[in-house]
């Protein structure tokens, strides 16, 4: 993998990751662009006890474009872009409209590819490892940054999602705190080893779906499962069978392995719902151990956390979807419609050939 770092004309920074070692980046971004000034900033609920980032300069970001206007298409002729250069394999860059900037974190986006037409399950393994190496990196780097808590890598997938461009992308957020999933991961985890004499609560869950009927798909290094209290109608686990806290501490196995392993769990998540039928939206999350301090978690580490990765759709059938209602936005109870058992047979019927 080959590294260029570069900066956009409002001085926004832009990083170009390249398959091969000889690639030269040296495109210049010719639009006039005025320096990016954003109004993010982070409140807390005395109430919940969590943060709510408040961004009203997103109100201005781009909405649907036709695909000749795609921003995140490289640049060609005429057409400027945010990838200034004619192509590439993968790029990362500071987001225009980020949700969290400045003391209070950093947003960005991640081009899978230069195809506007593709989607990450049309990658090659060897694109996909890249994308892998990319979020590694950024994780690396955003880690060292002194307003940074907590690193997020995802993407989401489809209009029904809410994704407002449809080029294969995904985005890195850069919290300024833990977020509120994680501590109660944390606290769960806590708790567990606490009540145990010292068993760690992801070793003991990773165990019991090893064992158990939910199981998707299971390799030498990855195990992908439904977990037993699933809160969607689809929703894949993927765990390193190694446990470690972040993307940084995977082994060379375990990312020689990754591309193949998730690039089946995507394929199999756009058969889910027969032939014909579009393309599944969803969304993917990396859930990686903080980098900040876990004193207000009594005697947990970052060793302790278990890097992994959650994948759903809020599809639930044949043209219908999971709404979020009265009881899951309301009161965070979630009630699902698909027995996991059932939805882990399903993935597994529709295993690639």
């Amino acid at each position: 993998m080959k590294k260029t770092s570069t900066r956009l004309a409002d001085g926004r920074e832009l990083i170009y990751y390249d398959l091969r070692d000889d690639t030269v980046r040296d495109a210049v971004d010719k639009r006039p662009l005025e320096r990016t000034v954003t109004t993010s900033e982070v409140r807390r609920d005395p109430l919940l006890g969590d943060s709510v980032a408040i961004a009203s300069h997103r109100q201005g970001r781009i909405y649907h474009p036709p695909a000749n206007e795609c921003p995140l298409c490289p640049s060609e002729g005429d057409r400027l872009s945010e990838i200034p250069d004619s192509s590439y394999d993968a790029v990362v860059f500071e987001n225009r409209f980020p949700s969290l900037a400045g003391d209070s974190g950093r947003c960005e986006v991640v081009c899978f590819t230069s195809d506007h037409n593709a989607s990450f399950a049309d990658l090659t393994e060897q694109q996909a490892r890249l994308v892998l190496e990319a979020w590694t990196d950024r994780t690396a780097e955003l880690s060292h940054l002194p307003s940074v808590e907590q690193v997020f890598c995802f993407e989401n997938r489809g209009a029904e999602i809410g994704v407002t461009l449809g080029h294969p992308h995904g985005q890195i957020y850069a919290y300024p705190f833990t977020t509120p999933r994680t501590a109660l991961m944390l606290r769960s985890l806590a708790a567990h080893k606490d009540a145990t004499g010292g068993e760690n609560l992801f070793d003991a869950v990773l165990e019991r779906e090893l064992a158990d009927e939910r199981i998707v798909l299971e390799t030498e290094h990855w195990a992908a499962f439904v977990p037993y209290a699933a809160h969607w109608p689809y929703e894949i686990h993927l765990y390193p069978k190694r446990r470690v806290p972040d993307l940084l501490a995977l082994d060379e196995d375990a990312r020689s392995e990754f591309p193949k392993v998730y690039l089946e769990l995507l394929r199999r998540f756009d058969r889910i719902f027969g032939e014909g039928e579009p393309s599944t939206p969803y969304i993917a999350a990396w859930h990686q151990a903080p980098f900040g301090t876990l004193d207000e978690f009594d005697g947990v580490n970052r060793d302790d956390f278990a890097l992994h990765l959650e994948l759903f759709t809020i599809r639930r059938t044949s043209g219908k979807l999971k709404f979020l209602a009265g009881s899951e936005s309301g009161m965070n109870v979630f009630i699902n419609d698909v027995p996991p058992e059932r939805a882990a047979e399903r993935l597994r019927e529709v295993a690639s050939s």
